[in-house]
């Protein structure tokens, strides 16, 4: 399922060990990005904004291991970019798993099914694919009509041969609360994904279009309405994340943002202060630790970048330490055993 018992086993006790060597800031998932070259020009991205010299470059595998095993984090997401572009991304996700790192390979599946050759199912794998909604909303999103048929036959194909698959889903504010339902119930009953990943969409300065973002009340209203089947148990939906997250959008829990727990590399280095906010970049991850000043970020911090923003990279850490407070330690154990 979305979590598997061995990935939790792996990541709490991971979390009792960095605790107890008196660790504040600890990284639990590295965004790794090896590219930021792109076959779609998503409106809400500003990745591929970048000029054409860098686009043309990528890491090396050399280069992706030696940030994987400096930040020392149990689970490793691949984004882009697109990170199927990339001409030694088989070697570098199997070099990735030979860490027993947990790998979720980001891609909007446009390349995926011709691709699967290059992979080996494993516990230890996930394709994460990025679908928006059903059709209109999806190929509205990607700025490309056919890409959500696309990505639902390489899905298809990638369960067919034994991957886990998960999806990856941003919620703008033209969405409609029945129509992510129903999302949620074609990825869940027709696809038999193993889990969804859901995020409120953050405003990339780079991105092309700033209109169709979220403000953080419109967020918690619009997510309440979305999970009130789920919450009230009418629906199975299996979401690859912490319930205490969901909470969060859901305005039931006040977090603050932990961005080192979600660190951010590329080919410019380790990202301040985090995924979505381009204020530098530290040439080590111990060096993003002792060197940003943290207390500019966040919501706390009274920073405007930061008012809004409730993406996971930033609050999903939050959510996984807090779940290993003694209260809140069954409900997550229970979420868990229940997908499984």
């Amino acid at each position: 399922m979305a979590v598997t018992l061995k990935q939790a086993a792996k990541i709490g006790g991971y979390v009792i060990k960095q605790k107890l060597l008196g660790r504040k800031k600890f990284a639990l998932t590295l965004m790794l990005e090896p590219l930021f070259r792109c076959n779609l020009a998503c409106s809400g991205c500003g990745k591929i904004q970048h000029p054409v010299e860098v686009l043309r470059r990528h890491l090396t595998p050399e280069e992706c291991f030696k940030a994987v095993d400096e930040c020392g984090a149990p689970v490793v997401a691949i984004p882009g970019g697109e990170p199927l572009l990339h001409p030694q991304i088989e070697e570098i996700v199997k070099g990735l798993l030979a860490r027993k790192k947990f790998v979720y390979l980001c891609t909007n599946a446009l390349r995926l099914e011709q691709s699967l050759d290059k992979f080996t199912p494993s516990e230890y794998l996930s394709f994460s694919v990025h679908l928006d909604g059903l059709k209109p909303a999806h190929d509205k999103a990607v700025a490309r009509d056919g890409v959500f048929e696309i990505a639902v036959s390489a899905i298809k194909a990638a369960k067919a041969r034994g991957f886990r698959v998960t999806t990856n889903t941003t919620i703008f504010n033209d969405a409609k609360a029945d129509e992510v339902q129903a999302f949620f119930d074609f990825a869940t009953e027709q696809l038999g994904v193993d889990g969804m990943m859901i995020s409120p969409g953050y405003p990339y300065e780079k991105a092309p279009d700033q209109e169709h973002f979220l403000h953080a009340a419109q967020t918690k209203a619009l997510f309440r309405e979305i999970f009130a089947p789920y919450t009230k148990g009418n629906k199975k939906w299996n979401f690859n994340a912490s319930p205490l997250f969901l909470d969060f959008l859901m305005g039931e829990k006040d977090y603050d943002c932990t961005p080192w727990g979600m660190p951010s590399y590329s080919l410019f280095g380790w990202q301040r202060p985090c995924y979505l906010l381009g204020e530098g970049y530290a040439k080590s991850y111990q060096e993003l630790l002792d060197d940003t000043d943290w207390s500019k970020y966040g919501h706390k911090s009274g920073n405007p970048k930061c008012t809004d923003c409730m993406v996971h990279c930033g609050f999903e850490p939050t959510a996984a330490d807090d779940s290993m407070r003694l209260g809140n330690i069954w409900r997550s154990m229970t979420t868990v055993l229940g997908r499984n």
